[in-house]
């Protein structure tokens, strides 16, 4: 698989867009594997949009290297071409003083050629000594290209591209300028999330947009002569994700608009494990017969009074939490297995506070918003009889006020949780935590809690 990685100087510098587009202009002629650096939903779920395959999470703060070797190689099945997108800068991790967690280190397990997308704003020759900065600062990390973001005229991306070139030695293989357009396109992007089976014509159309400013400006052959190729042979967990052993274990995914915030891999984990995988929407459909259900995160605060009004779906979810059936939830999920979920006025520009009846699982209700939570969280998770060290990413506006029965299974060395490093609330067989874990990390806990190891 022709490989190589896409990172940003900072934050903001623009790598999402570029990957996008240089992902789908390549998808047009040839298979593409899409990764992200991380624990994201939103960019996965956009780069699954323009290749029609999975993107798959590279966390190597979370993940073991075999883990995270495992699913590249697993992902890089029958595609031609590999492509990464960072996170964040291109050396910011979870501390000062090493590359855990980073892009940089993701580029170095696979040792891919990295693509430095560098905000140019109001900066030439100044360009530069970023790039030569960020080649220097760790000569295991191969800058093999440069595209130019928020360029202003001929004038700017000549002085910054003939300068990068004479004192980096590294190409620039295009510039992007700076228009308004883009970044509403990008922002709006952000309100018409991906979800395969939905109508998607929205997403598709500023796709089409960005993909063809940015495939104007960027020279494609200069980007599939950096990408190298590179072989990732198969090991124990590649071939664990390939494997599908026979069950008659039914597991019920919540999947819809609500609902949707789910790792490209969580299917293969449960057939893994010997798990049928269905879906079905708590907004608009009946729940399904299953021997265990999971409820993942989304947007359920935008969908409140609808999640509400199928009342049907929530006299059942309670009734099967009752009858002792594992249920998983993360987040958003938590929040609609809670008595309630109330938006305070002035939230989004409400104008008045707005309340809706949730399932009533757990002995607790949701508000929002309240002070966000965000970053990895590390702890132990005491689960169907059994410990286990877990390692995860929280994210949420919200907050849940427990009463004083639950109990949690989760206890947090990192992270806020629920309340104070307490996370993974219990009752019955029913398990919800703010905490989001990875399936190929967690897929022991996840077989242990729905009985299939």
């Amino acid at each position: 698989m022709k490989s190589l990685l896409i990172s940003g100087d900072r934050s903001g510098a623009g790598k999402t867009s570029v990957t996008l587009a240089i992902a789908g202009l390549l998808a047009k002629e040839s298979s593409v594997q899409t990764y992200k650096v991380a624990m994201d939903y939103i960019d996965t779920s956009y780069l699954a949009g323009v290749t029609g395959r999975p993107c798959y999470n590279l966390d190597t703060f979370v993940q073991t290297p075999e883990e995270t070797a495992g699913l590249f190689a697993y992902g890089a099945k029958g595609a031609e071409y590999g492509i990464v997108e960072g996170v964040r800068g291109l050396y910011e991790g979870v501390d000062a003083l090493t590359d855990v967690g980073s892009t940089a280190s993701v580029a170095k397990l696979f040792d891919l050629p990295v693509v430095l997308v560098v905000n140019a704003r109001s900066i030439t020759r100044s360009a530069a000594a970023l790039v030569k900065g960020f080649a220097a600062f760790d000569p295991d990390v191969r800058i093999s290209g440069v595209i130019l973001n928020n360029v202003m005229g001929d004038r700017h991306i000549s002085k910054a591209k003939q300068a990068i070139e004479h004192y980096c030695g590294i190409p620039v293989l295009g510039a992007v300028p700076r228009r308004p357009e883009m970044e509403l396109a990008m922002r709006h992007l952000g309100l018409v999330p991906f979800r395969e089976g939905s109508d998607n014509s929205e997403f598709f159309e500023r796709i089409d947009f960005i993909t063809d400013v940015i495939g104007e400006y960027v020279d494609m052959d200069a980007v599939r002569s950096v990408a190298k190729e590179r072989s990732f042979p198969e090991n124990d967990v590649s071939r664990m994700l390939s494997s599908e052993p026979a069950s008659e274990t039914r597991i019920a995914v919540a999947y819809d608009e609500a609902f949707n915030f789910y790792y490209g891999e969580l299917a293969a984990v449960l057939r893994s494990l010997g798990a049928d995988v269905v879906y079905f929407s708590p907004m608009h459909d009946r729940l399904p017969d299953a021997d265990g259900y999971i409820f993942g995160g989304g947007y359920p605060e935008l969908f409140s009074k609808e999640l509400e009004a199928n009342d049907s779906m929530r006299e059942a979810v309670l009734e099967t939490a009752a009858n002792d059936v594992p249920m998983y939830a993360e987040c958003g999920g938590l929040m609609y297995l809670t008595r309630s979920l109330t938006l305070e006025r002035g939230w989004q520009g409400r104008e008045s506070e707005l309340a809706a009846e949730m399932c009533g699982v757990f002995a607790g209700d949701t508000r929002m918003p309240v002070k966000k939570a965000l970053g990895y969280v590390v702890g132990t998770a005491n689960v169907a009889g059994r410990s286990f060290p877990i390692r995860g990413h929280e994210f949420h506006y919200s907050g849940v006020v427990m009463d004083d029965c639950v109990k949690y299974a989760y206890r947090l060395d990192r992270g806020v949780g629920i309340a104070s490093g307490r996370d993974g609330a219990i009752v019955h067989k029913t398990l919800g935590s703010y905490a989001h874990l990875m399936p190929v990390s967690s897929r022991e806990l996840l077989g242990s809690f729905f009985d299939l190891v």
